[in-house]
């Protein structure tokens, strides 16, 4: 199958969006696919082909509003090549898709669009009329896919999954963690809401003077969070260096709020955390549902450090069994494969709209 894969950020640049656009990608080139990749930053995928961008009339009158618009119209413009793709999957929101997905339409390319995260619900005109044009969607989580049904999206387009794991990467769960130790994982971010989590390790140094909290990621908070003497911002880490700060920690904690057209969808930190078998602690705002049942972690009302510092003080010592057989389905060549079985539905919606351009791929 031929995708064109669209993401206006890829690594090296860091995030969880930015991993998942290169392990699927990496998945579906091993199972034989040829990706071309669309991007604004980042730097090219080995193995995958590039999608060359120009700048266009459209886009440099675009570019003033939205640099994200801007990209779009790019992307829409090269899309016209003389090999057009069998499947257009972009990673994004709705923004993206206002540009997009006409072009999609015109050509009779199916589009898949995976929503990573809450969407801004403000602009819900342009909203509706640009999610009308995708045939399918890749919804990380319970949060993205309510908001997608908030748009008039049909539940039988939407997928609900999470990013997968790389569980090969990862090593068994040590035995013993380092006394004290609490981790986060995420962009120095307010949505990533760290400055609830260094209040609640605060409020539990009175009962454990050992509590510590290390934070692996970057963002422009960091001088306001690097106040504090028992918290430690250690930057944004390579992966195998996260996943052993994983393994020594005797609690993950991801305190996400949702905030004005931004929120959290699946977090793949706290996928991993239970890989390495760490007990896992999530705001209300940043759980695993559906994707894991919810007695594999604890969850704390959003925002509120005094819930959170109770659920730590109260958590039992020692490795959290549940954890790594709770992700085990999230292994990421189930979870590419998933994804290829959803694409299925895109042609077959594609095909419904009338506006199919040519023939069915093979492997669909």
């Amino acid at each position: 199958m031929r995708i064109v894969r669209v993401s206006y950020r890829v690594p090296p640049l860091p995030g969880g969006l930015e991993r998942h656009v290169d392990m699927l990608t990496r998945e579906q080139l091993a199972r034989g696919h040829r990706v071309t990749l669309g991007f604004r930053h980042g730097e090219p995928i080995p193995g995958a082909d590039m999608l060359t961008l120009a700048a266009t009339p459209r886009s440099r009158a675009l570019a003033g509003r939205s640099d994200v618009l801007a990209f779009g119209a790019e992307v829409a413009h090269t899309l016209r090549r003389p090999e057009p793709a069998d499947l257009v999957h972009l990673h994004g929101d709705y923004l993206d898709a206002a540009q997009i997905g006409p072009a999609c339409r015109r050509l009779g390319v199916p589009l898949v669009l995976t929503v990573h995260g809450a969407l801004n619900l403000r602009h819900r005109g342009l909203a509706r009329w640009a999610l009308r044009h995708v045939d399918a969607f890749v919804a990380l989580g319970a949060r993205p896919t309510a908001d997608l049904l908030a748009l008039g999206v049909e539940p039988e387009a939407i997928l609900t999954t999470s990013s997968g794991v790389d569980l090969t990467a990862i090593e068994p769960p040590v035995a013993a963690a380092e006394p004290g130790l609490i981790v986060s994982v995420g962009a120095l971010d307010p949505v990533k809401g760290h400055d609830t989590v260094i209040a609640a390790v605060d409020r539990l140094r009175a009962t454990r003077p050992d509590a510590h909290l290390v934070i692996a990621g970057e963002g422009p908070l960091r001088d306001e969070l690097a106040r504090h003497s028992f918290v430690t911002l250690a930057g944004a880490l390579p992966r195998h260096e996260v996943y052993a700060l994983l393994g020594r920690a005797e609690a993950f904690v991801l305190a996400s709020r949702r905030l004005p057209g931004k929120g959290e969808g699946i977090p793949t930190a706290a996928l991993e955390a239970l890989a390495c078998g760490t007990p896992v602690v999530l705001s209300t705002e940043a759980t695993l549902d559906p994707v894991i049942p919810p007695s594999a972690y604890r969850t704390f009302p959003a925002g509120d450090a005094e819930a959170l510092a109770a659920v730590l003080g109260t958590l039992p010592a020692g490795r959290d069994e549940h954890g790594p057989v709770a992700v085990q389905g999230r292994a990421w060549p189930r979870v590419a494969g998933e994804i290829e079985d959803w694409y299925g539905t895109a042609f077959r919606r594609c095909v419904r709209r009338g506006v199919f351009g040519h023939r069915l791929p093979a492997r669909v």
